[in-house]
């Protein structure tokens, strides 16, 4: 080979290599430029939990790991932003008791993540053609690991703590606060604490002077717990008889918090008390025919002397433990407790009219007709048993 051509292909090779070096450079300082860019439009947040969590300053994609993640979304008027949902939201079944679901029946369209209660699956969560920005998760000791989830999938994983509206209110807000700053719908969060707190000091005000030896006694049951239950599931803690005054029999002040938001009374007992009045937790009906809450009522002998069931005073009320809390629901089945039991001080209340009302604000839709059809149109009525 001539010297002139060595030269020259010996030129030409320093030449490429410089290139592939100023190539490699410039993905290098790319990825730099776009690692700066990132951080510098990225904020922390404290989640319930108290981790610092870095999220993008502008979340537009979200899924919902866990209980009532998707409900609080959709309080926030921020459903437009869930890019998957869990198992949960794509079933079709003959009871639905959510209306945050009734109300956005194209969540079942979106692709699945995971499992429902928090079983999430990080391959399909990284599979999705629409990436998540951020991942809102509750119960975070239900289900896959939030730590572990955030690690696998690389989003940012805020938990919430979902609480109720008794003793953990603050729980519920502070998880409307978090999502609300992580989405700017802080505005939102701020109208709909006002609004739970309105409600419940509107409910309490119209009783509170009411002597305890005028306040009804009652009995709810066939409340659910991770699945309907019969008559003898129940609630001491009930929020709706708190909030009217009604005196549930069920109560007993030295019991935990856990038997508060859940027990199983004996049979002897709820005909020893022999309540005035009989309230069924229609998610009893899930149970199917010849079982559940209702039909135990009809047939059971040793219900059927109850004065309640002999004066016909039991009635049906809007299963709200359904996928945890419905919010809604407890302030609809309040304000009907007191329509029934004090009807002179809520005189302006439609009990129908009134869960409407509230479903409108906070999902958006009236669907109280919906799902008291459902139900067999028992929500709120007078319940047959002869």
């Amino acid at each position: 080979m001539k010297r002139g051509s060595s030269v020259a292909l010996l030129f030409l090779g320093q030449q490429t290599k410089k290139l592939k070096e100023l190539k490699a450079v410039t993905r290098i300082v790319a990825i730099l430029v776009l690692s700066l860019t990132i951080t510098a439009e990225a904020r922390v947040i404290t989640d319930a939990a108290g981790r610092q969590v870095e999220i993008p300053d502008r979340v537009e994609r979200v899924i919902c790991s866990g209980p009532g993640a998707l409900r609080l979304l959709t309080y926030l008027e921020a459903q437009d932003l869930a890019v998957a949902v869990d198992s949960m939201e794509k079933r079709k079944p003959r009871f639905e008791a959510r209306p945050y679901a009734l109300a956005n029946p194209k969540f079942k369209l979106l692709p699945l993540f995971g499992d429902f209660r928090g079983h999430d699956h990080p391959e399909l969560i990284l599979g999705l053609n629409l990436q998540p920005q951020v991942i809102f998760k509750t119960f975070a000791a239900m289900g896959h690991d939030p730590v572990e989830l955030q690690q696998k999938t690389g989003i940012p994983v805020v938990i919430l703590n979902y609480g109720d509206l008794g003793a953990n209110r603050r729980h519920f807000y502070q998880a409307l606060g978090i999502m609300g700053a992580v989405l700017d719908r802080q505005a939102r969060a701020d109208q709909l604490i006002a609004f739970f707190d309105t409600s419940i000091t509107d409910l309490k005000a119209r009783t509170r002077d009411i002597p305890d030896n005028r306040r009804p006694a009652g009995f709810v049951g066939g409340v659910a717990k991770k699945g309907p239950h019969g008559f003898q599931s129940t609630e001491p803690g009930y929020p709706p008889f708190v909030f009217t005054g009604l005196r549930n029999l069920a109560y007993d002040p030295t019991m935990g918090k856990t038997a508060l938001r859940h027990s199983n009374i004996a049979k002897e007992k709820i005909v020893m008390w022999n309540p005035a009045f009989l309230f069924v937790d229609l998610s009893t009906l899930q149970m199917g025919t010849g079982s559940g809450a209702v039909e135990e009522l009809k047939t059971d002998p040793a219900y059927r002397g109850l004065t309640a069931i002999k004066t016909g005073r039991v009635y049906g009320l809007l299963p709200y433990n359904w996928y945890t809390c419905n919010f809604g629901s407890i302030l609809a089945n309040a304000y009907f407790l007191g329509k029934l039991l004090y009807p002179d001080r809520f005189t302006d209340i439609d009990p129908a009219g009134k869960a409407d009302e509230l479903y409108t604000f906070l999902v958006g839709k009236a669907v109280f007709k919906q799902m008291d059809q459902a139900f067999g149109g028992l929500a709120f009525k007078r319940i047959p048993l002869e």
